[in-house]
C-alpha cells in the first residue's frame, strides 16, 4: 500500500543529544504502526516531526506526500491529523464542552461529531465541568474525543492508555481497529506490549534514536524466534526427561511445571509425539508456542544489543 508516513535517514538533535540518528520509517496507509522501545528511543520525537511541531535536522518527512516542515503544507498535514499527546494540554479554566468546540471550530467540524466522540470516551457527563479539575485520566479521555471529531486521516497516538481504565482502554483498542477497517492510518507508541497485542499491522523496533527492526509480529517472530518452540505436559512430568534424547529436538526447559521443547523443524513434532506415547508417557497437552509481542520485544532487543559492536 502506498505510504501515509515516510521518513528517510532522518536525524534530530537536541543540543548535543542526538534524538533520532538516520531514522528510517514507514507507516502504509490503512496500517496500524506500533512503535516499541525503551525511553529515550525517540518514538515521541518521530510523532511530533510528524505533524510538523518539530522540524528535522537532516532527511526527509513527507505525510500524506506533504513536507509537515513546511508552513503552507504543514497546515494541510496538521488539518488531517488526529493527536493524542503523552501530557495533553488543555484550557483548564474552559469547560470540557468549550474544550471541544474549540477543537471542532479549528477542524471545521459539527458539533455533533464533538458529542459522539465524548460519549464514545464515557467523557459526555463531565463536560460541563472545568478541565482543570479533570483527573488524569479524564483528560487523557477528553485528548482522545478532541484527537477524532474531524474524523483525522491519520491518529498519531502517544501512550494513549496512560492513567486510563480498563473500559476506556478497551475503547481505545476499539477505536482503532474501527479506523484501520475505514482505512486511516494509526501510529501508537507504548510501552503496555500487550495492548499491541492483535493491533498492530506493523511493529518497529526503536532503540538510539533510529529503527532496528520493522515489520508484521508474525514476520519479526519468524526472524528472531525462527526455532518453533512447544510445550508439553503429562500425568507424570518425570517421564517427559526423555524427550531431550529424540531426534529434532534443539533444547529442553523446564521449570517445575510444562516443558518448553524446541525443535530444529517443526515437522517432526507427530514422530515425537508418537514415540513418547510408545513409551508409556500419557501426554496431557502438546501446544506450539506463539510468541507474545513482549516475548519478541525482549528477544529482538537481546539480539540486537548482542550484535552491536
Amino acid at each position: 500500500m502506498p505510504a501515509a508516513i515516510e521518513f528517510h535517514r532522518v536525524t534530530k538533535t537536541f543540543g548535543s543529544v542526538a534524538a533520532l540518528t538516520d531514522l528510517d520509517f514507514v507507516a502504509p496507509t490503512g496500517s496500524v504502526t506500533v512503535l516499541l522501545g525503551p525511553n529515550g528511543a525517540g518514538k515521541t520525537t518521530t510523532v511530533r516531526l510528524t505533524t510538523g511541531a518539530l522540524k528535522a535536522d537532516g532527511g526527509s518527512v513527507r505525510v500524506l506526500g506533504l513536507d509537515p516542515a513546511d508552513d503552507d503544507e504543514g497546515l494541510r498535514v496538521r488539518s488531517r491529523c488526529g493527536v493524542v499527546p503523552p501530557k495533553p494540554a488543555f484550557y483548564d479554566q474552559l469547560t470540557g464542552w468549550e474544550n471541544l468546540e474549540f477543537a471542532t471550530r479549528i477542524f471545521d467540524a459539527e458539533p455533533e461529531a464533538a458529542r459522539r466522540a465524548a460519549r464514545r470516551f464515557g467523557i459526555d457527563h463531565a463536560l460541563d465541568q472545568e478541565v482543570g479539575g479533570y483527573s488524569t485520566g479524564m483528560r487523557t479521555r477528553l485528548a482522545l474525543a478532541r484527537a477524532v471529531v474531524h474524523d483525522p486521516e491519520i491518529l498519531l497516538l502517544d501512550e494513549p492508555t496512560a492513567g486510563l481504565d480498563p473500559e476506556s482502554s478497551r475503547a481505545v483498542l476499539e477505536l482503532i481497529a474501527e479506523l484501520a477497517g475505514r482505512g486511516r492510518t494509526i501510529v501508537m507508541c507504548t510501552h503496555l506490549l500487550h495492548e499491541a497485542e492483535g493491533i498492530a499491522d506493523q511493529v518497529v523496533l526503536m532503540d538510539g534514536g533510529t529503527a532496528r527492526a520493522a515489520g508484521h509480529p508474525d514476520e519479526l517472530a519468524a526472524r528472531y524466534m525462527p526455532d518453533p518452540v512447544v510445550v508439553f505436559d503429562a500425568e507424570d512430568r518425570e517421564r517427559l526427561d526423555v524427550v531431550a534424547t529424540l531426534p529434532g529436538v534443539r533444547a529442553v526447559e523446564r521449570n517445575g511445571g510444562p516443558v518448553h521443547v524446541t525443535f530444529t523443524d517443526l515437522g517432526v513434532l507427530p514422530d515425537v509425539v508418537a514415540d513418547l506415547v510408545r513409551r508409556g508417557v500419557r501426554l496431557t497437552r502438546v501446544e506450539p508456542l506463539v510468541p507474545t509481542l513482549e516475548e519478541l520485544y525482549f528477544r529482538m532487543q537481546r539480539t540486537h544489543r548482542e550484535e552491536a559492536p
